[in-house]
């Protein structure tokens, strides 16, 4: 268990201020100019040593993606940009929300470390249009960084100028993919971009970029702060660091809550949640990392770590950490049959696959929820969901396929049996 010391988010729950004078009584802002003083190079190796790896899905290792940006002896002419990744749509996610509701100099005072370390002198937030109250806090905790020297010119007098922009997205899921993000801050209708090129070489209005999720950005200043060897010290080899898991569904006390990378399941549940209404024995399944990725049934639930890599090591992933609990009162097919509507609708429609095999999964699904289907449909649906993933100009495709695979593969025989108890009815 994480103990409070190696807290990075105090004031997740919001018992303190989240105004600037409250941020430095909790340590933001303490040595800023410091660690910029130190340059660029140091910056990124540290993240690199820390073994900070990217927390809004993909777990890329962060300091490695920034040190794709150009150096300076090799920059053309052209300016380099930071974007912020703050579009949490992914169901079951509401972690960001939470840190720019509550803590938000920590991304703002992230922002301008990372910023520095990719050579780039604006930033730009690319905030989910909903979030309303959460747009107000962090565009206040921008207004004081400004008005403390913070932000613009010669920021923290460290003769470094930074800008950072708060930008409101229109809701749309697809805009979380960083490609299609870009594409809406430009302006346009936010379709994913083809790549190469990637978003280092051309990205933001053609010039070198990088897209970093809002958890990824926030804890880098603590972690120059305590030290590399601090954050790669907890989790696991690979796995280091805290990490904010959201916990919904059926649970005793839903939450958000920072804990230690590669706690196992079950911990995480009994110790933070309250555990399973009725009981760890009345588990039907966990959906681990946002509803993008394959539910996992009781069984493997009851010993698996929550890590990238534990995960991954049982066909499913830790994505956004959004753990999304179902006991046995739960219409399993329903629900991932909901999902497959939520993927259908929100596909921007460039992909051949995506736009026609969503559609076509939701309705074979309506099917199942019900059993008016043929037992052979289930490989076909599969074949299909096949075809569909990694086929596709970005992860949409694979997020709709996977809710898919992991139903079929962990929960065939109940739609066999409904198919088969619906023949009994007609017969």
């Amino acid at each position: 268990m994480l103990a409070d010391k190696n807290r990075i988010f105090t004031n997740l729950y919001g018992f303190e201020g989240a105004d600037l004078k409250s941020a430095k009584k909790r340590g933001d802002w303490g040595g800023t100019k410091a660690f910029l003083a130190k340059g660029r190079e140091w910056i990124v190796d540290q993240i690199k040593n820390s073994g900070l790896r990217g927390r809004g899905g993909a777990g890329f290792p962060t300091g490695l993606k920034w040190s794709f940006m150009p150096a300076d002896d090799r920059r053309d002419g052209r300016p380099h940009y930071l974007i912020v990744n703050a579009d949490e749509s992914e169901p079951g996610t509401c972690k960001d929300r939470d840190i720019m509701r509550h803590d938000p100099h920590k991304l703002v005072e992230g922002s301008l470390i990372a910023g520095f370390a990719m050579g780039a002198n604006a930033g730009y937030i690319y905030i989910r249009g909903e979030f309303v109250n959460e747009a107000k806090a962090l565009q206040l905790a921008i207004d004081e960084a400004y008005d403390a020297g913070l932000l613009g010119k010669n920021a923290t007098k460290s003769g470094y100028n930074f800008d950072l922009y708060l930008h409101r997205g229109a809701g749309a899921y697809i805009c979380g993919e960083e490609t299609a993000l870009l594409e809406s801050l430009e302006g346009k209708k936010g379709q994913p971009r083809l790549k190469p090129p990637f978003p280092a070489n051309a990205g933001l209005y053609g010039c070198p970029s990088t897209v970093n999720n809002v958890e990824t950005i926030a804890v880098v200043p603590t972690i120059l702060r305590r030290g590399a060897g601090w954050f790669a010290g907890l989790g696991r080899e690979r796995n280091t660091g805290t990490k904010l898991f959201c916990i919904s569904g059926h649970v005793n006390k839903p939450c958000t809550v920072e804990e230690e990378m590669g706690i196992t399941l079950r911990d995480l549940i009994d110790t933070h949640a309250g555990g399973v209404c009725g009981g760890w024995d009345n588990l039907l399944a966990v959906i681990p990392g946002g509803s993008s990725v394959p539910c996992l049934p009781k069984p493997t639930c009851d010993n698996i770590r929550m890590d990238f890599d534990s995960l991954m090591e049982v066909k499913s992933g830790l994505g956004t950490a959004a753990v999304i609990v179902m006991d046995k009162s739960t219409d399993i097919v329903k629900a991932i049959a909901r999902l497959s509507k939520f993927y259908m609708h929100e596909s921007c429609g460039q992909c051949t696959p995506c736009r026609e095999g969503t559609g076509w999964m939701w309705r074979v699904m309506e099917r199942l929820v019900t059993g008016d289907a043929e037992i052979e449909e289930i490989d076909l649906l599969e074949q299909v969901s096949r075809q569909i993933e990694g086929h596709t100009i970005c992860a949409l495709g694979d997020a709709a396929a996977w809710p898919v695979q992991g139903l079929i593969r962990h929960f065939r025989p109940e739609l066999e049996h409904r198919i088969l108890k619906r023949k009994q009815k007609a017969a």
